[in-house]
């Protein structure tokens, strides 16, 4: 039996939702002793350079292959790029790179993850449903040049226009929650007559929450990742919804998919997409 080194490499290893997908690959890997998992991630949800370096210390050590969750869809395509020419294939998980810049360097990589554009316009029009035309409403954001930062927020923007609501305020908190209460608190005295909330993961809705509580201003919210942490207000209801897009699972489809272009079965190229599931 051949045996495979393969890097995993995430955003922040302190969020919830990598927790749940290096969790799911290294129980897959117990599961599967011909591979060996090394998995690594940064600190916070921002860190682009040394994201970068943990893909080129993966590439320093041949490993037989990566699958990586890149915090900036553009930032990283020149060590995904570098991997690929050193003969190191590379699955892209959950944020799609730059399809631009990869065929500029004529590399093929494929993507597998979840269509965040359907699944943020579906939990957007739970949010919908509870408003009326002409309310205002703010979207929270994640970080600017990712893929899936940009796709979130066009899909609340449709269900948004659909229903001719307001958009007073759209602002990145980088999928931090410190920084989601810190900007809620602005927004809300910009804009007290706010009806709803669009975040666009659920660790920022937990900074809404936060900032919510603290002005005993209480407003309809959704989110987005179904986060333990937010359990307990999808219970009580002060988050209506919020998307499962199954990250323990995640990492296991890039792996297996990894597996196949490395024994041949697959080519490295193409768009593949795993499933999500509204909460509420």
């Amino acid at each position: 039996m051949n045996s495979y080194k393969i890097g995993l490499v995430m955003k922040s290893l302190q969020a919830d939702f990598f927790i749940s997908m290096k969790n799911g690959a290294l129980q897959y890997s117990k599961e599967h002793p011909e591979i060996e998992l090394l998995c690594c991630g940064t600190d916070s949800q921002i860190e682009i350079d040394e994201q970068i370096e943990l893909v080129n210390s993966l590439i320093e050590e041949k490993v037989d292959g990566i699958v990586l969750v890149p915090i900036d869809s553009k930032a990283l395509v020149d060590s995904v790029v570098r991997a690929v020419k050193s003969g190191i294939p590379v699955i892209n998980i959950d944020i799609k790179l730059d399809e631009e810049l990869l065929k500029e360097n004529n590399v093929d990589v494929a993507f597998v993850g979840p269509d965040n554009f359907e699944a943020a316009y579906e939990v957007g029009k739970l949010l919908c449903a509870k408003l009326n035309v002409a309310d205002e409403v703010a979207v929270i954001e994640g970080l600017k040049g990712a893929d899936n930062a940009l796709m979130r927020k066009e899909g609340f923007m449709k269900a948004i226009a659909e229903s001719n609501l307001h958009v007073v305020a759209s602002e990145t908190a980088n999928w931090e929650t410190f920084n989601a209460e810190r900007i809620f608190n602005d927004i809300l005295k910009k804009h007290p007559s706010l009806k709803g909330v669009f975040c666009s993961n659920d660790a920022m809705a937990l900074g809404v929450l936060k900032a919510m509580d603290d002005n005993e201003k209480y407003l309809p919210l959704v989110g987005f990742d179904n986060d333990v942490s937010i359990n307990r207000y999808l219970k009580n209801g002060r988050l209506i919804g919020t998307v499962d897009i199954y990250s323990s699972s995640m990492a296991v489809h890039g792996i297996e998919f990894l597996l196949d272009v490395l024994k041949g079965v697959k080519h490295n190229k193409g768009n593949y997409s795993t499933p999500f599931k509204i909460i509420t």
